[in-house]
């Protein structure tokens, strides 16, 4: 039986660490907030008072926090966890962070310590039934050590050294929010034709932006319009010309409210502004 710590019990934290422990895996669960963690010890999760009580012991220590300042302090900070990393453990980072930020925490590490990049596509439902796609970036050894605990939460892509799986998965939110600007401009012109916007849907929901369509219309998704915004800055980082991303990130900016899923860029009350 494995010992494995999830630092954040956030939206997809917790259904993340509900299935490790179905698994049979012994977790251990640790968030800033620590309420958020209650349900997960009802569940039989054991709730550690600090990040490096967490992984102390651990053979995978699982990191899914909000961005790398997060990161940052929850291995690096005060009682953080990487004092208590021990030679040996898989550290698999699946927060969304650029592949800098990653390569930086892998060389601050304790030696023995191997780090995978490893972010997700998928959302709250996809972790819930252990469905996510997984884009793993590292040593080949680490992802095989990885290989029996990422497999209960999804499907593993080897993409490539420390940093491909971040790369990975910028690629993917690009093409995500990029697609979800795109729906949004195709319904507000809907809007002004007076086509009614479940015809709409259903016609645009069978051509190029069907993709969209079925993300945003997805029960129980949770990708907060902040989040989205935040990775849309990581990807512009890139000397390459963006024109596309850059419109969306400002469709993004203008939304409301910032802690709202993704798909609120195309309810009808946010099309009544534009």
């Amino acid at each position: 039986m494995k010992i494995i710590a999830v630092l954040g019990t956030g939206h997809m934290g917790t259904p993340i660490a509900r299935r490790l422990v179905a698994g049979g895996n012994r977790v251990r669960v640790w968030n800033r907030s620590p309420e958020r963690s209650e349900p997960l010890a009802a569940a039989g999760a054991t709730v550690a008072a600090s990040p490096s009580a967490a992984v102390d012991g651990a053979d995978v220590v699982v990191v899914m926090l909000a961005d790398a300042g997060a990161v940052e302090t929850v291995l690096f900070g005060p009682d953080g966890a990487a004092t208590a990393l021990r030679p040996g453990t898989v550290v698999v980072q699946m927060s969304t962070i650029g592949p800098d930020e990653v390569r930086a925490v892998a060389d601050r590490l304790p030696a023995g310590v191997s780090l995978l990049d490893a972010p997700v596509g998928g959302s709250v439902n996809a972790a819930r039934t252990g469905t996510l796609a997984i884009f793993a970036g590292g040593p080949a050894d680490a992802v095989e050590r990885a290989a029996p605990v990422l497999e209960q939460l999804g499907s593993v892509r080897h993409c490539g050294p420390l940093g491909a799986g971040a790369a990975v998965k910028l690629v993917a939110n690009t093409g995500l929010v990029t697609a979800v600007a795109a729906l949004h401009d195709a319904l507000a012109v809907a809007a002004t034709f007076g086509v009614d916007r479940q015809t709409a849907v259903a016609v645009l929901g069978r051509g190029a932006l069907a993709g969209a369509v079925e993300r945003v219309t997805a029960p129980g998704a949770s990708f907060a319009i902040a989040l989205a915004a935040k990775d849309a800055r990581l990807a512009l980082r890139l000397p390459v010309p963006a024109p596309v991303l850059e419109a969306a990130l400002g469709l993004m900016q203008a939304a409301p409210d910032q802690g709202a899923d993704l798909s609120s860029l195309v309810s009808a009350d946010f099309l009544k502004g534009y």
